[in-house]
């Protein structure tokens, strides 16, 4: 699933007009190099949800047959549900296995072929609910989000940014009604359960969410 349900208020007017997801790196989408990537992966479907002028990211996406996956839309109310709110919404899309959930908004040289084989293996676990892919915190988060211990467990606290890329299974949302709801609230209430685990990727992550991150994005993709 790919989260593409944000404003961008930090992009307007821009996103005035045009959907954040579709805002271009380097003349593309952002949301096409996810796309790309999970086909490499082996993903062949993909659900991604919208709320602010979701028509035109229908319209810009289609049904994914160009990147040889089926693209499912999960529509939301104005003003969207939130992070956990959309995916909850989605679920019957998603099944009842787990799967990947990809921030519309980041960019990352990240192959998402492991985190395929880490929803594999979570299929079989029946004590893990999430995975995380973490990265070393930016200058904008500097306080971090999550740390890591040397059991892969993730805890509450520490110098690590979440990279808005990881797998999620199913249970986490056990018994949750659709709402405007906010994962991160729900990853850390498992963290104390000791259900999450995660990694550290050291390559290249951006969090695009401003003007300035999108132009140091572009430096790098395309100096």
């Amino acid at each position: 699933m790919i989260l593409a349900a944000g404003r961008g208020n930090r992009f307007r007017p821009l996103t005035d007009t045009v959907p954040k997801p579709l805002i271009e790196v380097c003349g593309k989408p952002l949301i096409e190099y996810h796309i790309e990537k999970l086909a490499k992966a082996g993903v062949n479907e993909v659900i991604i949800n919208h709320a602010w002028l979701g028509h035109k990211i229908e319209a810009a996406l289609g049904n994914g047959e160009r990147w040889g996956v089926k693209i499912h839309y999960s529509a939301e109310p104005a003003g969207g549900l939130e992070t956990a709110g959309g995916i909850i919404q989605a679920l019957p899309l998603l099944g009842e296995a787990p799967f990947l959930v990809i921030n519309g908004d980041v960019y990352s040289d990240f192959a998402f072929e492991p985190l395929v084989q880490q929803a594999l293996t979570m299929r079989s676990d029946t004590e893990i609910e999430a995975f995380l892919m973490l990265v070393p915190s930016p200058g904008h988060n500097v306080q971090g989000d999550f740390g890591l211990l040397e059991s892969r467990r993730v805890t509450e606290n520490g110098g690590y940014t979440f990279s808005g890329m990881s797998v999620l299974h199913p249970k986490l949302f056990s018994g949750m009604e659709v709402g405007f709801i906010q994962l991160a609230p729900l990853l850390r209430q498992a963290m104390q359960q000791q259900r999450v685990i995660g990694d550290v990727f050291d390559g290249y992550w951006s969090d695009v969410g401003t003007f300035e991150r999108l132009k140091a994005t572009e430096a790098f993709v395309c100096p």
